[in-house]
This record gives C-alpha cells, structure tokens and sequence, in this order.
C-alpha cells in the first residue's frame, strides 16, 4: 500500500507509473488526498476541543478549590458540549479513516524506474535465454500422455476426488514430486535462506498484509465457516510473520524459505492452455522470501535472479528470463522477473518461476519497520519461486523423454533415487 503523504509529495511520478500499469481509476489518487485533507481537518478540530476539554477541566478544578461552585457548575456544561462534539469527531475521523484506508487498498504499486511501459505479456522484456530452443518434432508426446504412459499422474481420477485441477500422483511421479521439494529446498537453504514450515491457511489480516486482498479474493479458496483462506503461496503466511514487527538494524537481511500446497481458484481459465499440469487449483511450491533494508533490495532482488538461475541450470532444461511491462506486474509488486522453461512436445515457454521486488508496498500493510541509528522506516520485502513444480515437472518429462523412457537430470535423479522413468 503506499502512503498517501507519498501520493500527495510524488504525484505526478504516481500518476506516471500508475499510467505505465494502464490503470484506469487514477482519480484514487486525488480522492485518497482529498479525504486525507478532511481527515486532518477533522483531527485538527478534534486536537482543539480535547484541548478547550482540558483546560476547562482544569479551572473547574480551581473553582470548586476557591467554592464557586455556580461558576463550576456552569463550567460543567460546557464541558458536556465539548465531550457531545468530541464523540461527533472522532466518528467522523473514523470513518474518513477507513474510507481512506479502501481507498488506498485499491491503488497498485508504483512501477520501478526499469520497467516499461505495456499492456500485455507480448510487451515483456526477454532479457537472458538459456539456449535456443526447437520442438522434438514428430512423435513427440507431451507430458499429459507420458504420464498415463508410465502411470505416473492421473487427472481423471483427480476429477473423481475434487474436480478438474487436482491431480493424483503415483509411483516415481509422485516420488519425483517429493524430490523435486527436497532438492528446492536444500539449494535454498544452502544459499542461507532459513527454512520455515507455515500454515497453509491465513487470515483476513494476511491476507491484506501481503496484497492479496482485496485484489484478488475471487482467486482464492475461501473457509467461510472461519473466516480462513487457503494460500495461494508460501509467501502470504511467511511474509507476514513480520507484519506489525519492529525489527533491528542487525536482525536484516531476513531470509525464509518455505514448501507449500498452492491452492488456487483460476476463475475463467479454460482451453488447451490449461491441459495436464499446465495450470492447477492445487499444485506445490517452494518459495524464498526476503527482508531487506530499502538501499539493498535491488542488489538483492538480481541475487535472487541468478540463485533461480542455477537452479534451472541444475535441472538442465531450456530458460528464459523476462522482465515485466507496467501492465503485466502484479498489484503490490514494483518490478517483477519471470523465469520460462521451454515445453519442447508443446513447443511453448510455460512460466515456472516469478522474483518480485515489493519496496515498501507490502511493508507498509504489514506495519513491518526496522530502527537504524534512532531511526524507524519501513523494510523493503521481495519474493520468490524456488520453485513452482507442475510446469517444471511438465518441462522435465517432456524435454527427456527418449525411446527407453524419460531420463532424468543428474542433480535430480540423486535426489530421486532413479535415473529413468520406464
């Protein structure tokens, strides 16, 4: 969320970034300012009649020292006024709080300085690719088929269970699954990242702590019974073990990594994009989370780019690094890279893999600060997926499928304890 005294001091590089996002509602800008300044009106004349409050009270105290007790008496009921009125403003204040509070919820992040302008994915930048890539030409089988093939996931039965989205894996898939999260993590944790084991449901307050909500409650499953959203990542109940924490300049930089079940609603999302494990309601993650002081973040987010990089370079498979255009960057995020791999039986890129720079966004929900030299402001948050598995697990049948079975990549089949799918 960003504060309204940055929309007020920053406004027209606000209206630029939100324009570089194509958004629509950028008269929240001047609405978020407008009621700020009634806001401050108001607690203005709150601060005077709590004053004139006190300072009657103190001279009916005088009087009734001195026995004029008319004169206190008198005193007395004006006292009742001001408390009459005090009761009307903080109402008012209130309200015009929480007004402003929707108000700003509904304003997206301001992009950083790097990110272009556009309004779709085709606007993107590919800034690195692995290799260059080409299909496996005819006979190929993409993995939906290799895994009925080789009985290693079953979507049908899925279907059976819960519904479209939710597959049921077996025997080396699902050993490979459970591979998969154990290399993820090691790497992660190798690399420094503390490993964290969260909830997989959270609250409203989370929910709104990271960015979530309201943007996107209609993507998420909701327990209506307990107020209690299943996560659509690691990062919401991780992020928010800092919300309303003040940390210390030497607790930073924190690095968490989590695994977690994904659940997602994808409303809409229909066709031959979605086939197998293409986009899932239910689907695991390995994620890394970040908290930094403001000056580090950027350095910290192409750290995080190139840690995501040797992962894909372990798994041995085709990638490609995009930067985000203004109008395909997530709400609360102010840049953002997507990590590709290449699908060569559906010859197409599948996204695996997103690395966001938040700045104070989520901060600023979260009431998440850190002291340095007396000092208090606001942390700088990043996330990432180290990593997402359906289109991983997609990329790996697909791309190492051979006429004896699938082979696995080295660093992988350690961990699997097999080298061959057959």
């Amino acid at each position: 969320m960003l504060q309204v005294n940055f929309l007020r001091e920053n406004k027209e590089r606000v209206l630029e970034g939100l324009h570089k996002r194509n958004f629509k509602n950028i008269n929240l800008v001047d609405e978020a300012i407008s009621v700020d300044e009634d806001r401050k009106k108001i607690q203005f004349e709150l601060d005077q009649n709590l004053a004139a409050m006190n300072k009657i009270s103190k001279e009916i105290g005088i009087l009734m020292k001195e026995g004029k007790k008319e004169e206190a008496e008198a005193a007395k009921s004006k006292t009742s006024e001001f408390k009459e009125n005090a009761q009307d403003l903080q109402q008012k204040l209130k309200d015009l709080e929480a007004r402003l509070l929707q108000i700003l919820y509904q304003i997206p992040n301001i992009p950083y300085e790097k990110v272009k302008a556009g309004s779709t994915a085709d606007d993107n930048e590919i800034i690195y690719q692995s290799h260059d890539v080409e299909g496996l030409g005819e006979g190929a089988i993409p993995h939906w088929e290799l895994a009925k093939k080789y009985n290693l996931i079953d979507f049908e039965l899925g279907v059976k269970i819960a519904g479209a989205g939710f597959p049921v894996y077996f025997g080396k898939g699902a050993r490979l699954q459970r591979a998969l999260v154990q290399y993820f993590l090691d790497k992660n944790v190798d690399a420094g990242y503390l490993e964290v084991n969260p909830p997989h449901v959270a609250n409203e307050a989370s929910g709104y702590g990271t960015g979530q909500l309201p943007d996107k409650e209609g993507q998420m499953y909701y327990i209506n019974e307990d107020n209690l959203y299943l996560i659509p990542t690691a990062e919401v109940p991780v992020t928010n073990l800092y919300r309303d924490v003040l940390l210390d300049e030497k607790d930073l930089p924190i690095k968490n990594t989590a695994f977690s079940q994904c659940y997602r609603r994808e409303a809409g999302s229909y066709g031959a994009h979605v086939r197998g494990l293409n986009r899932l309601h239910q689907f695991e993650k390995v994620e890394i989370v970040r908290i930094e002081k403001p000056e580090n973040s950027y350095a910290v987010l192409e750290e995080m780019v190139n840690h995501i990089k040797e992962i894909l370079t372990d798994l041995e498979l085709p990638y490609r690094v995009l930067r985000l255009c203004g109008g395909d960057t997530g709400f609360a995020a102010a840049m953002t890279y997507d990590f590709e791999v290449w699908s060569a039986a559906q010859e197409k890129w599948l996204e695996v893999s997103s690395v966001s720079n938040f700045e104070t966004f989520q901060a600023n929900r979260l009431k998440c600060r850190f002291k340095s030299e007396g000092k208090t402001q606001l942390v700088h948050t990043l996330n990432g997926s180290a990593m997402a598995l359906p289109r991983i697990m997609a990329a790996l049948l697909e791309n190492n499928q051979t006429e004896d079975g699938i082979k696995l990549p080295s660093k992988i089949a350690e961990y699997a304890k097999f080298d061959l799918i057959n």
